[in-house]
This record gives structure tokens, C-alpha cells and sequence, in this order.
């Protein structure tokens, strides 16, 4: 008896070793085959506009510099909003907050939102400027697109797929 129990557990130590090594080696498998990327896995935003603009280099050259430029802008504004916010959650510890100080510290995280937004906005303009006639469609096409995009899990970045 002590010999068949013996038998039945090695043989299902050595089962449950081999599907953990499955599970390993397909989770392993999945995660360099899913990737995130831009939109469906397609690579990033840059690579996807080069494609579908079909972007000469002179176009992609000048598009990196502005590309540069904005991000040296914005970046330190991004670590602004993020400090405002940090600052607003923080306020989560306090007993007494009143209406007026959560407003004040929503209205910094706003505006620093908006100037974000507004150079943005402007940078998207000027990149515009580089295409002819039928990219500059195609590249309208594409801000739409981005401005869309699925998030993380395959879910909307808004609430207009709810229910579904």
C-alpha cells in the first residue's frame, strides 16, 4: 500500500512539474508575442504614421526634430501636472478639506493640463505643415485615430463602449 501511494504521488509531482513548465514556457511564448505597441500591435505611433503617410526621409528627419522639440517642451510639464496630482491625492490624508482648497488644487492640475493640450495641439499643427495635400489628409485621418486608440486590456480609453 505504502508503495502504490508513493508511486501515485511521484507520478503526480512529476505531472504538476511538467505543466508548470508548460505554463512558464507559453506565458513566456505569449508575453514576447503581445507586446504592446501603438495601435493593434502594429508598432509605435511614429513607425505607423512613416507607413501610412508613406513619409519621405527629408519628411521623417524634420518630423523627429519637432518631435525633439516638443517632448524637451512638455516633458517638465508633465512632471508638473504630476506633482500637482500628487499633491491634490495627498490631501486625502487631511480631516477637514474644504470645497474651496479641493477646487484651487483642481483648477492647477487643469491648467497645467491645458497648457499641455495647447502645445500639443500647436505641435500637431506644425508637423502638419511638412505633408502635401493627400498626406495632410491621411494625417488628419490619423490624429482622429490616436485620439481613439484602445488602452491597455483592449478597453476603451472612454465610456463610449460601455455595456459592451
Amino acid at each position: 500500500m505504502k508503495n502504490s501511494s508513493a508511486k501515485i504521488l511521484t507520478i503526480a509531482v512529476i505531472l504538476l512539474l511538467l505543466v508548470n513548465i508548460a505554463m512558464v514556457v507559453l506565458m513566456l511564448k505569449w508575453r514576447n508575442n503581445h507586446r504592446p505597441h501603438g495601435f493593434g500591435g502594429k508598432g509605435g505611433p511614429m513607425e505607423m504614421m512613416v507607413k501610412e503617410l508613406n513619409m519621405t526621409d527629408q519628411q521623417q528627419k524634420e518630423f523627429q526634430q519637432l518631435r525633439d522639440e516638443h517632448f524637451k517642451t512638455i516633458r517638465p510639464l508633465f512632471d508638473s501636472v504630476r506633482a500637482a496630482k500628487t499633491a491634490f491625492f495627498n490631501l486625502v490624508k487631511e480631516p477637514n478639506v474644504s470645497d474651496s482648497i479641493l477646487n484651487a488644487y483642481s483648477q492647477r492640475i487643469a491648467e497645467r493640463q491645458s497648457v499641455i493640450d495647447k502645445l500639443t495641439f500647436a505641435h500637431f499643427r506644425r508637423v502638419r505643415t511638412l505633408f502635401s495635400g493627400d498626406q495632410q489628409k491621411k494625417f488628419d485621418e490619423f490624429i482622429q485615430k490616436m485620439m481613439q486608440r484602445v488602452g491597455p486590456g483592449g478597453r476603451r480609453k472612454d465610456s463610449t463602449e460601455k455595456g459592451k
